[in-house]
């Protein structure tokens, strides 16, 4: 009898530790927080700088110049993006030209975000009030909208670490953010387009992107290589981790294997165009990081699925951001009176 009655308590441990294995598991698989407050969109970037300041991956970037609004940002607020934001989550709005894109019928990508880090709540409070038109009170927050470049964005300070952002012309976006991030957070939630590939995003990224690619989005200038790689509609993951170079990985998701024999094939391409340029530099000499970079280019098929890796040297990164040495003048011809050498004076 007193084995049977000390049988339910190990079975109560077990299944306790159980549950919070799942739990952790499922934290695991989840989206960060951040992007899980965000609305349904077309695609979604993650960044987590706390994490790339920790591993040291920006010691050897150049400086940051900061122009005058932002300046003046700096001085009102006391935030600096580049020493106090720890997380940012953005949800990109495509236009409905863009496949049924959720922006609705404007010409240009909206935006929504989410920004985590040391903020001021009074002084950016403060700042905030300066540049809305008006303010809206909703559920007892303070929802700033502020007009620029013909359009509204809308800001709201969520907590006392995090601030929500968007310039979608719905003002129920910011509203479902407010919303959510009232509830308990749950690893069941997010947009169902994050949900559905943050799986395939790999462990320790560090930033990671969920696109959904369009042949239409060759409509705005500047992305017509979209619609060569992709000619019909694909999801695209790209991470990066940092582990003593920069990883770069870029799973493109189609709907069939030969749509994904057709993307690897023109990605290749491309790669041959690099390699190409390879060569050129050799001519003029070998830089160890290029070569390290360009040499780690691959790209291959599996299944539905068309892979890019790349690794990228720290050095390569600082030579690609650094800005290059201001050209220095050649100096003027000297006149024939400036070339003639000037008697000694007596004295």
């Amino acid at each position: 009898m007193r084995i049977r009655r000390r049988l339910p308590i190990p079975l109560a441990v077990l299944l306790i530790v159980a549950a919070v294995a799942l739990i952790v598991t499922l934290r695991k698989q989840a989206p960060p927080e951040a992007a899980r407050l965000l609305p349904g969109a077309d695609g979604f970037f993650y960044i987590n700088l706390e994490w790339v300041r920790k591993f040291n991956a920006t010691s050897q970037l150049p400086p940051i110049s900061r122009e005058a609004e932002y300046q003046k940002f700096v001085e009102e607020t006391g935030f600096q993006f580049e020493r106090d934001l720890d997380k940012a989550a953005f949800a990109i709005h495509y236009p409905e030209s863009w496949g049924n894109g959720s922006a609705g019928p404007v010409t240009e990508p909206r935006f929504s975000e989410i920004f985590v880090g040391k903020i001021d709540s009074g002084r950016l409070t403060t700042y905030l009030k300066k540049l809305s038109s008006s303010i809206e009170d909703y559920r007892g927050f303070d929802i700033y909208n502020i007009p620029f470049e013909g359009r509204t964005v809308r800001v709201v300070i969520l907590s006392y670490d995090s601030v929500a952002v968007s310039n979608h012309p719905n003002p129920d976006v910011i509203r479902g953010i407010l919303d959510r991030s009232r509830k308990l957070a749950s690893p069941f939630g997010g947009p169902r387009l994050l949900r559905n590939f943050y799986r395939r995003v790999p462990l320790a990224s560090l930033s990671f992107a969920i696109l959904r690619v369009t042949p239409e989005m060759s409509s705005l200038g500047g992305l017509s290589s979209w619609s060569f790689l992709f000619p019909k509609p694909a999801v695209a993951v790209i991470s990066a981790r940092y582990i003593r170079a920069l990883h770069l990985r870029a799973e493109a998701f189609a709907n069939s294997e030969d749509d994904a024999h057709a993307i690897t094939e023109k990605a290749a391409a491309f790669l041959n165009l690099f390699h190409a340029a390879e060569g050129s530099v050799g001519a003029q000499g070998t830089d160890a990081d290029v070569k390290t970079f360009f040499d780690s280019l691959k790209v291959e098929q599996s299944g539905e699925r068309a892979i890019l890796t790349a690794t990228v040297p720290p050095g390569f990164i600082k030579k690609i951001l650094t800005e290059a040495p201001p050209v220095t003048p050649a100096p003027a011809p000297e006149s024939p009176a400036a070339k003639r050498p000037q008697k000694p004076r007596s004295r």
